[in-house]
This record gives structure tokens, C-alpha cells and sequence, in this order.
């Protein structure tokens, strides 16, 4: 558990000038037909006091990303960037059960499948730029994680200063079920967590409690659902720009929490030997020897969610986060730009249109992948997933002059 204390919480230094002026006190009352899935009520804003808040707004779909919402968050946190009035920004999830789950993966593969590839590629590229501007963004973050975080969910709110867990939290990167690849900057901030934790939880998409993210540095803050109301109140009352400020309220009102003694948070020393290797082939193996005689079903589930899970998806994942180690955060986001047009392409293989098929369509969790195993994965369709599309293909485009990355 000591690694995991020390383990760095994946926030950066922030820049910028000290809060300056008045606050302009206002809070924007949520429609009533808020439910409603048009691309004006698909990002919602209120304000208090000195804060803005940003509310992802597609609850019927668990506030799944849309090309909409990428602009429409990039367009608001441009503006209260430079809104010498506002201190800082918070983010949270319309309804009880979802901070944001991901992607809109069905209404992606319904693009694909109507040869709309422009539209697919505007969505990685509005949304992974959304991602960089907040992994960036000069003033206080706060994330609200509150229900499910998954996939792009994680992705447009981890690169924030603050995350707050709470024990509806039920994190995970869910892509190689999917026949895709843990993306939205997944390569840069899993790849940071202690150990080998970051290789397991996107070769098996295993989820996370929000005690386990605080654990392992993924959440910064823990709260109880019941007390998300007194804190969003208390954060509305601050007059600051001060990172500091934010933090002392949220540890004032947060609680202390620890993962069950059944977690794999207490398994990392196995998670280190058995995700610790070269190849997916050798991760495989060494679950079978390592775990064979455990009383506890943690490798047996590893190995079944592993044998689910696209093979071709599994070996690029496994570099993606290798890579990421040694990348800073525009660089894994350029690079997964590449492999997520790889992904849609269907140039290598049709696993993420098959994939989202299995689950999310026809829901009959049998997909059938391309290849089939392990061993029909070549390096070359590694290769080439990390390669551009094209010759002609321009790379994703990123403010890295104007915005410095992190590492």
C-alpha cells in the first residue's frame, strides 16, 4: 500500500495569472426539458459565485460522448479561461447514474457503417483537442465522478487538478472488450499508475471503485454520494483561484476510504509479475502458473476477461501503454488519433464495428474476431495500427506551442 501513497496523483502544475476582479454571482437554471437529446442541451452550464460548472447531458445514454459535446465543452472553457471573473471550473454528470461512460460507440459505429469516416475522424479529433485544452486548462479542475466514468469519461475529466470519487464511482477502460484500444489520453494516465496496474486494467477492463482510484492516485478526493450536495454548495461559496483553497474544502468535507481487502490494489506485487511481461502470450502464461493455486478467483477472471477480449485489440493496447510511459500527454494523444482511425478504418480488421455489435447492438456477447487468436496477431498488423492511415493522412493537430504538455 506504501507505493500506492506515494504514487503521484497525476496532477500537474498549474499556470496562470492570480484571480483577478469581482464575481458576477448567477446560477443558470437547468431547462425543464433537459432530457431532451438535442446538440444545444447536450452540455449544460450553471454558475455560482466565482465557478462554472460544465453538466455532460445525455443521462438516457449514461452522458455518452458526442462530437457536440466535444465542441460545445471546448467553446466553454475557452471562454471561462479567459473570464478574469471566474476562478475555477467544475465538471459533473446529468442524472444518478453516470459521471459519463464514453464515447458514443453506437452512434459511431452507425457512422461507420454508413461510410460517414469524416464524421467518425471529427469526433476523435474534436474530442481528443477538447482533452489536451483541459490537461492545459490554466485555472482550477474539478471533476464530480459521481456513478459510472468509463473510457472517454475518464478521459475529459483525469487531465483536471481535481477528481472526486464516491462510492457510486465504477471506473474502468473497457476497449479491448470492444475491439478497440484504451484511448482519450487512457495510454498517458495508465500507464503513470504504480506498477504494472495500468497494463491489467486495459488488457481486462476491469472496473475500479471509487476507493480503488483514490488508492492508486486515478480520484484525488473521496466523498459519500449523500454529501455530494454540502460540497458542490461549499465549492460554490469559494472566491479563489487558488488550487490550494479548492483543496483544503474537499479534504475539510471528503472522507477517508479504503479498498476492500479482496481488491487488486493488495494484489500488486501479482498484478507486477503476471502484466509485468514483454507479450500478451507471456501475460497469459504467467496468470496460469501464478494463479493456479490461489483460493481466490482474481486470476481466473483475469484470464477469462482476457480470452473475451479482441486479440489484435490486446497486443496494440499492450504497446499503446508502453509507450505512454515514456510520452507526454500530446504525444499519446497523437498517437492514439492514429489508432483510432486504424481502428475505424476496418483496414486491419473489423473488430471495434464487431465488437460494439456483440454488446452494445444485437447484445448477443459472441463477436467474432479478426484474427481469431493470439498467435494470428503478426507484428506487422501491430505495426501498421500505429502507423497514419494514409500517406495523405494529417496527424492530429494540438496547441503544443501555445500550451505546454506535461509529463
Amino acid at each position: 500500500m506504501r507505493r500506492f501513497r506515494e504514487a503521484a496523483s497525476l496532477a500537474r502544475n498549474l499556470r496562470g495569472s492570480r484571480f483577478r476582479g469581482h464575481c458576477r454571482s448567477f446560477c443558470r437554471s437547468l431547462p425543464d426539458a433537459a432530457s431532451v437529446d438535442d446538440l444545444e442541451n447536450q452540455v449544460l452550464f450553471e454558475g455560482r459565485g466565482c465557478s462554472r460548472t460544465a453538466i455532460l447531458n445525455r443521462p438516457s445514454v449514461l452522458n455518452a460522448l458526442t462530437t457536440a459535446m466535444g465542441a460545445k465543452l471546448q467553446k466553454l472553457y475557452k471562454n471561462w479561461e479567459d473570464d478574469p471573473d471566474i476562478g475555477f471550473v467544475m465538471m459533473k454528470g446529468s442524472g444518478s447514474k453516470a459521471f459519463c461512460a464514453g464515447g458514443d460507440i453506437v452512434g459511431l459505429y452507425q457512422l461507420i457503417n454508413r461510410g460517414k469516416i469524416e464524421d467518425c475522424k471529427d469526433f476523435f479529433r474534436t474530442l481528443y483537442r477538447y482533452i489536451y485544452f483541459l490537461g492545459t486548462y490554466l485555472k482550477p479542475h474539478v471533476a464530480l465522478l459521481n456513478g459510472i466514468t468509463m473510457g472517454g469519461g475518464a478521459g475529459v475529466s483525469i487531465p483536471g487538478t481535481f477528481r472526486v470519487a464516491t462510492d457510486k464511482t465504477v471506473f474502468a477502460t473497457p476497449e479491448t472488450l470492444i475491439g478497440f484500444h484504451p484511448d482519450a489520453g487512457a495510454s498517458f494516465y495508465l500507464s503513470h499508475l504504480p506498477g504494472h496496474l495500468g497494463e491489467y486494467l486495459a488488457l481486462t477492463g476491469e472496473k475500479l471503485t471509487g476507493a480503488e482510484m483514490i488508492a492508486c492516485g486515478l480520484a484525488t478526493h473521496y466523498t459519500l454520494d449523500a454529501r455530494l450536495p454540502l460540497i458542490e454548495e461549499q465549492l460554490g461559496k469559494l472566491v479563489t483561484d487558488d488550487p490550494s483553497v479548492i483543496e483544503s474544502m474537499l479534504e475539510k468535507y471528503g472522507d477517508l476510504v479504503c479498498p476492500d481487502k479482496m481488491s487488486v490494489i493488495h494484489k500488486i506485487e501479482l498484478v507486477d509479475k503476471c502484466f509485468g511481461h514483454d507479450t500478451v502470450e507471456e501475460i497469459v502464461d504467467a496468470l496460469e502458473s501464478k494463479t493456479a493455486g490461489l483460493k481466490d478467483s482474481w486470476g481466473t477472471f483475469a484470464l477469462r476477461r482476457l480470452r473475451e477480449a479482441s486479440p489484435l485489440s490486446l497486443k496494440v493496447s499492450l504497446r499503446s501503454i508502453r509507450e505512454g510511459r515514456f510520452q507526454t500527454l500530446d504525444q499519446c494523444l497523437a498517437r492514439e488519433y492514429r489508432m483510432s482511425l486504424q481502428g475505424i478504418s476496418k483496414h486491419i480488421s473489423c473488430d471495434f464495428c464487431e465488437g460494439v455489435r456483440a454488446r452494445m447492438v444485437d447484445k448477443d456477447l459472441a463477436p467474432k474476431w479478426d484474427p481469431p487468436s493470439l498467435d494470428k496477431v503478426s507484428e506487422d498488423m501491430v505495426d501498421q495500427y500505429f502507423s497514419p492511415l494514409t500517406e495523405l493522412e494529417p496527424d492530429l493537430d494540438l496547441p503544443t506551442k501555445a500550451r505546454e504538455a506535461f509529463t
